[in-house]
């Protein structure tokens, strides 16, 4: 339980999955936040900072949805919440979407977020580049926060090794993109709150894959901050009260780029230190200790280390993420049976 000034009292917000950085953020610029998570969602050193900085740290078993609409319906009416908004993705969404509702603490009806898992049918070739769209979406008005364009392993599987921003695309692409995704929120009927998007980037143009009514994950956030001097996850709680972002040029580039280890489990590691005094790192995390499972390249639970840079160039950045990759030395025992 924190201190809290006498203006955190004007705005009460229930957030289920969300970041400790975002709660951090929300808490810093006056709001009451209690968290809500899963515990076999939750990253262990995670937990303590969202305690830090939450009223209190929520838990329930997402799988029981009876259980935590009952839970999301008792956090609203003995803390008075004025809102409650996932901030991640999974079967929990509709479960709280749906209470939300009822309860009067969205703007957003269900059926928004029926509608956008529509689009996740739609399929597209594994080798088309794809861009990440992040708004912000504020009395109905979708405002574009940037375009972030993914890096892979490349054929044959195209795994997912990080983020670049800005996504260096021609100026008609971007326009094409952005439009792209904004129709797709106007025709949901999505009224508030932040999007994450994902666009195939096609000869016949751009198709969007997935539309999620969350802020982006991956520190996707972070890149953009570095490189436009505008902290997404800042105007997310703004455009909870009315106010629309103010996104300036990008100046810089910034990526985030996964330390890509095979799989199995970590025996020994060294270098973090060196590539954490790097110049131009601008955040680092290395979860794992001796003995901890590693999971393999393609799965998402290996994006949960990582390192970000800045640079000038797209190349210079993708230069610095291959140095802090080779700076990091570990050694993997592979799985067996």
């Amino acid at each position: 339980m924190r201190a809290h000034s006498e203006r955190s009292s004007q705005f009460r917000l229930l957030l289920v999955m969300p970041s400790h950085q975002l709660v951090r953020k929300g808490t810093e610029l006056g709001f009451r936040i209690w968290s809500l998570w899963d515990p076999a969602l939750l990253d262990e050193d995670f937990r303590p900072l969202l305690e830090e900085f939450s009223e209190e740290l929520l838990l329930a078993d997402f799988g029981d949805e009876d259980a935590l609409r009952a839970l999301i319906a008792r956090t609203a009416r003995t803390h008075d919440l004025d809102v409650v908004l996932h901030c991640g993705h999974g079967s929990s969404v509709l479960p709280v979407a749906r209470e939300a509702w009822r309860l009067g603490l969205t703007p957003n009806p269900p059926q928004v977020h029926e509608r956008l898992r529509g689009c996740e049918a739609v399929a597209a070739p594994a080798e088309a580049p794809r861009v990440s769209v992040q708004t912000l979406t504020v009395d109905g008005t979708h405002h574009l926060i940037g375009l972030t364009a993914q890096r892979t392993t490349g054929a044959p599987d195209f795994h997912l090794t990080g983020h670049l921003h800005p996504a260096p695309l021609p100026e008609r692409t971007a326009r094409q993109v952005t439009a792209a995704v904004k129709q797709l929120l106007t025709a949901s009927g999505y009224r508030s709150g932040p999007a994450h998007s994902q666009v195939a980037l096609l000869p016949l143009g751009p198709r969007v894959v997935s539309c999620r009514a969350q802020p982006a994950g991956d520190r996707i956030p972070l890149l953009i901050e570095i490189a436009r001097g505008c902290d997404p996850e800042r105007a997310l709680f703004a455009g909870l009260l009315g106010s629309r972002p103010v996104v300036g040029p990008a100046e810089r580039y910034a990526e985030v780029g996964f330390f890509l280890l095979p799989e199995g489990r970590l025996e020994t590691y060294t270098g973090t230190e060196e590539i954490a005094v790097s110049p131009w790192v601008c955040g680092a995390r290395f979860p794992y200790r001796a003995g901890d499972p590693v999971a393999p390249v393609g799965d998402r639970r290996s994006h949960r280390a990582y390192v970000v840079v800045e640079g000038e160039t797209p190349e210079l950045t993708r230069a610095r993420v291959a140095e802090a990759r080779r700076d990091l030395i570990a050694e993997v025992r592979p799985s067996g049976p």
